[in-house]
């Protein structure tokens, strides 16, 4: 069943990379190269239709409209470069500018990377230097929003941030990141991002389809996706009918003072609410629970399923850690897209937040060996 699932995990891989160069594709054609049946290639699309990652025709499959293959510019006329600002440069992110540089390749176009931190102040200070510089044409951002975990933060962070990026003289797209209301700025703010929401409801319901009828969630603190996470974790949880009261907002990554102690009240919590399956964000943190549980005799995952999100590093947990997989890659290569299709056709284009989805990467964390008692 493993085996059967990556093969149509690569499977889907090699679909969207031909689209990405083709902007089409035939069943056949993939049948004969792939060497399986027409059948096997109709599902694999039907799939990615029903994650929007491709439109489904007679035939075959395209990409959907937002996400179709943008015409290089000319490179003599328009030779457009991009400044690029994210958070991090070595956690999360690289995926994200290796998507975006192998985009800005493709369609002919320059990135202009810079690093920043999640100190507000620092964002400005590095798209300010951008965009004085007058040597970019647009800018992919992911400023810190101060989205609150519980979303009962004021906003002002939020508001004062996004209504200057959207005062910018240059066309901006946010990546990974989204404003939570309506703004009053000259244009709406567009936006790239993972469907953190629905990652969080796919960990869910898999753990719930394995069993488990008491769970907990256990978010990195300060972690601008945390607000995300939140409303797919009370979602999902509300869809299944089981209650979602434990939540922990704590970072317990092994560099962070104190995490023993925490990771020790989150376990006793969770022996105190029975529960049976911890979902952690990110992995630094869930490879931190799975150590200290593997010191204190508590069996993963047959006293304790683990769902780590994000994906960096979770393989090399023991034991290796199911977990959900944003779509980083991609991600970045979407938001060069659009950004280009945004500077090919200025004010005539409506504006883009496009979602990508995630997906579950199933290791032996979440797998029991013996049947989890079900409590109602």
């Amino acid at each position: 069943m493993a085996d059967d699932r990556l093969f149509s995990v690569q499977r889907q891989e090699h679909l969207l990379n031909e689209l990405r160069r083709h902007g089409s594709v035939r069943v056949r054609r993939i049948a004969a190269e792939l060497g399986v049946s027409e059948l096997t290639v109709r599902r694999d699309i039907a799939a990615l239709a029903e994650r929007n990652l491709v439109a489904k025709v007679h035939g075959g499959a395209t990409l959907p409209h937002h996400a179709r293959p943008v015409p290089a510019p000319n490179r003599r006329q328009n030779q457009f470069t991009i400044g690029m600002v994210v958070p991090s440069l070595d956690f999360y992110w690289p995926q994200i500018v290796a998507g975006a540089r192998a985009a800005a390749a493709a369609l002919g176009v320059t990135i202009q990377l810079r690093g920043s931190s999640y100190d507000p102040e620092e964002d400005r200070r590095q798209i300010s230097r951008l965009v004085e510089a007058q040597q970019v044409n647009g800018l992919l951002l992911a400023p810190n929003l101060d989205h609150d975990g519980d979303g009962g933060g004021d906003g002002g962070l939020e508001n004062d941030m996004v209504d200057w990026i959207g005062r910018l003289p240059v066309p901006t797209i946010l990546v990974e990141r989204q404003p939570q209301r309506w703004t009053d700025t000259p244009r709406q703010i567009e936006c790239v991002r993972s469907d953190h929401a629905l990652g969080l409801e796919i960990a869910v319901h898999h753990l719930y389809e394995q069993g488990h009828r008491r769970l907990g969630l256990l978010l990195s603190r300060g972690s601008p996706t945390s607000s995300y996470l939140l409303r797919g974790w009370r979602a999902a949880c509300a869809d299944v009918g089981i209650v979602d009261s434990l939540v922990v907002r704590e970072s317990v990554g092994l560099g962070t003072p104190g995490h023993r102690q925490i990771i020790r009240d989150v376990l006793a919590d969770c022996r105190r609410a029975k529960i049976t399956g911890l979902i952690v964000h990110s992995d630094p943190d869930a490879i931190s629970v799975a150590q200290f549980c593997a010191e204190q005799g508590v069996a993963i995952p047959d006293d304790l399923a683990l769902v780590s999100y994000d994906d960096e590093v979770a393989h090399l947990a023991e034991p290796a850690l199911t977990a959900v997989r944003p779509a980083k890659n991609h991600v970045g290569r979407l938001a060069v897209e659009v950004m280009v299709s945004r500077l090919l056709d200025g004010e005539r284009r409506p504006s883009q937040r496009v979602l990508v989805a995630p997906e579950l990467i199933v290791r032996s964390s979440s797998l029991s060996h013996r049947p989890v008692s079900v409590r109602a």
